[in-house]
């Protein structure tokens, strides 16, 4: 089973971003989306941002998240 992960992006240097996620920091590729900026969420997957998405997008896929592991 494959997961992506919403993230939000702190800081970027090149192609590279620090995104943060329920405590987590972690440095992902940002190759394949356009026009990345800190404050922005996106889906990251394997390292890699695959997709922008809203603030509330994000926080509804993190809530979601919380929830299956809570359930677990």
């Amino acid at each position: 089973m494959c997961l992506a992960m919403p993230m939000k992006i702190n800081k970027i240097d090149g192609s590279l971003a620090q995104c943060e996620a329920g405590g987590l920091t972690q440095d992902i590729r940002i190759d394949f989306i356009t026009d990345p900026q800190p404050g922005d969420y996106v889906m990251v997957h394997a390292g890699f941002a695959i997709e922008k998405m809203s603030e509330k997008e994000a926080l509804e896929n993190m809530e979601l998240l919380e929830e299956i592991k809570n359930a677990l």
